[in-house]
């Protein structure tokens, strides 16, 4: 009987854990802003962790996914099964804490692939770490599918493939995009409530200017263009020369430009001191559009990059970029 648990448990934890460690590969970010999350004062109070939130991200996912393939194809099994047994534990603690606590109420386990509760994902964590206890216990029957060179040629190239992937997406954008923002979203029927109620799917997105929410004006214009960054210190000052570039293009094209940052406005009153910096930024990176202010949080969600373009077009997404691909947008 354990040995028929054995393999079982072994297929289910195997492909989870693959799964699981993919839908976060292919956006990495999604998952450094999870644990900034969790590494925040009012949370866990590790903030001098936040520095490295993308490393640890990404060395977490990508040992996610090895951890699962080394499991199906057998390559080192008490080494294997011990450290998704330790993984697990970490899973638990932070799953177990947003459920008793209530803080980060979407720990992001499988990216933005499944949106599951607190409560879902920590019992789901729970019934995964029974199966990986069957996996300690009937280890002896875990044997290399093949060989354990060919097991250990599997290992090294998912490290190699993963890692590949991983350094991509960061240069550029997720690969797939699970987020209410993907290309062919129309962005009113995303803010719009479920059927059954259900809350919209994007919320908390508007151009917030000095005469106030601007979003339904750029979603019936014919051709807008989107530049969007989290604060002005914060964005990649290089990455802004390429997007001023692009974006007077788009002008000369018929696109109505916006910018939206977190920190220029606040509803529609302008502070002065933001109006003498924006003016400032404004001149000095040459974009003479309409800016307006959006929730930070919105702007990570809707692209991985700082800044980044989104193309829209009658309220639809046509074409996302980050700032190093921009010179691909066609007009």
């Amino acid at each position: 009987m354990l040995k028929i648990l054995t393999h079982i448990s072994r297929v289910l934890v195997g492909l989870l854990f693959i799964y699981s460690g993919f839908v976060k590969l292919v956006d990495p970010v999604g998952s450094k802003y999870k644990f900034e999350e969790y590494f925040n004062a009012d949370v866990l109070n590790l903030e001098f962790l936040i520095p490295v939130a993308l490393g640890f991200s990404i060395l977490l996912i990508i040992t996610e996914l090895v951890l699962g393939v080394m499991l199906l194809v057998g390559y080192k099994p008490k080494f294997t099964v011990w450290s998704l047994f330790g993984i697990n534990l970490i899973f638990l603690f932070l799953t177990w804490y947003s459920y008793a606590y209530n803080k980060v109420t979407d720990c992001g386990c499988f990216g933005d692939a499944i949106k599951l509760t607190p409560k879902e994902t920590f019992y789901k964590n729970i019934i995964f770490m029974v199966f990986i206890v069957i996996l300690i216990l009937g280890v002896r029957y875990i044997k290399p599918l093949i060989s354990d060179k060919i097991a250990s040629y599997t290992t090294v190239g998912s490290l190699v493939i993963s890692s590949l992937i991983a350094y991509y997406v960061l240069q550029h954008l997720p690969i797939i995009d699970f987020r209410a923002y993907a290309i062919g979203t129309n962005i009113a029927d995303g803010m719009a409530f479920g059927p059954n109620g259900e809350d919209p799917k994007i919320h908390d997105f508007e151009i917030s200017t000095s005469e106030g929410d601007v979003l339904e004006e750029m979603l019936n214009k014919d051709k807008a263009m989107l530049i969007l960054m989290t604060t002005l210190e914060k964005v990649n000052k290089e990455g802004l020369k390429a997007v001023s570039e692009t974006a007077a293009k788009a002008k000369q094209n018929g696109y109505e430009v916006y910018v939206l940052t977190s920190d220029i406005m606040m509803a529609d009153v302008i502070y002065e001191d933001n109006t003498e910096k924006l003016d400032a930024f404004t001149k000095e990176y040459n974009l003479p559009y309409t800016f307006g202010s959006c929730d930070e949080k919105a702007i990570k969600t809707a692209i991985r990059a700082n800044p980044g373009i989104i193309i829209v077009e009658k309220g639809v997404i046509k074409n996302k970029k980050k700032w190093r691909d921009v010179d691909e947008i066609k007009f």
